[in-house]
């Protein structure tokens, strides 16, 4: 029986996955503070990113990835929930006012697989086949390696997606398999792509906690969640991001690797179809600090030109 007074009340998307992960955190948060789970709250939010799911519209052409996020953020201003978990590579680069993101859960596998009900990597679907997604990442990321094929719109959640293949909707999409091994379904990638190639979406894999700006309490209690190596990481790919969303609506990829308190950051902007790709990396101690150094270099390789280009679209 929940207690009438929640030890924490968590704000949560109502997807599979966005469940499973704050079920993660309610765990997590029982263990490290020797509370019952059923005394910590999970209110299911609904945003407008998924009430758009239908639309197979991009994120980028009805408002970003804010979208995902918009409604849990009101929920904690307005006192209604205490902490925000998020998929980090969700969240919108500048975080609202009053809000921050605290701590980080210990990141997943970062990498995108394949999936495909027909073949076994990208190299084998058939000319033109068709590739589902409506990353703009991920299609230019495709279409750099496989010009020829069209890109179909494919959103929705992880069983939805996978029930489009069945259907026939796409010969082929890619997941996140942070997402895939969470609901326990990493067995259904049919490959893991290498991140050297297909560079993840910067935060890809992590999950993220935010809580309200001066809620010490709310802040202390997370704080025994936080993975120092994964803060760092995608401190420091948040940091680039926010670089170049000052510049372009171009796809990004990022990729932190670390050790022995030094990041490495590799960067990557493509233009829509793939034909265009600028790369940059840095390492050293300062999250913050590589991150814009990355974001400033990748802009300066592209241009103002190119990447007025590909903004205007």
């Amino acid at each position: 029986m929940q207690s009438p007074t929640p030890f924490a009340r968590i704000g949560t998307r109502g997807s599979p996955l966005a469940l499973a992960q704050a079920q993660l955190v309610r765990r997590l948060l029982a263990q490290a503070h020797g509370v019952d789970e059923d005394d910590i709250a999970i209110s299911v939010i609904s945003t407008g990113g998924d009430r758009s799911q239908a639309s197979n519209a991009s994120l980028t052409e009805i408002g970003g990835k804010g979208l995902f996020t918009k409604e849990i953020d009101e929920a904690m201003l307005a006192g209604e929930v205490d902490i925000g978990v998020h998929s980090s590579k969700d969240v919108a680069t500048a975080m609202p006012a009053g809000l921050r993101l605290a701590a980080f859960l210990e990141r997943e596998d970062v990498r995108d697989a394949f999936m495909s009900v027909k073949v076994q990597s990208l190299d084998h679907l058939g000319e033109r086949a068709r590739f589902g997604t409506s990353s703009i990442r991920r299609a230019a990321q495709v279409l750099r390696v496989r010009p020829d094929l069209e890109i179909v719109p494919f959103r929705g959640n992880v069983g939805t997606r996978l029930q489009k293949l069945l259907d026939g909707v796409a010969d082929a999409t890619m997941l996140a398999m942070a997402g895939l091994n969470r609901l326990g379904e990493g067995h259904r990638a049919t490959a893991a792509l290498d991140p050297e190639i297909f560079m993840p979406a910067p935060a890809q894999g992590a999950i993220g906690l935010a809580v309200r700006e001066g809620d010490a309490r709310m802040a202390e209690l997370v704080a025994a969640l936080d993975h120092a190596p994964t803060h760092a990481a995608i401190g420091a790919e948040r940091a680039m991001l926010a670089i170049l969303d000052g510049s372009c609506r171009t796809p990004v990829g990022a990729l932190s690797s670390g050790s022995d308190g030094r990041l490495t950051l590799r960067g990557q902007i493509l233009s829509l179809d793939g034909k265009d790709c600028f790369e940059s990396a840095a390492s050293g101690s300062d999250p913050l600090e590589i991150g814009r150094k990355v974001g400033a270099d990748l802009v300066a390789q592209a241009g103002s030109d190119w990447l007025a280009q590909w903004t205007r679209r």
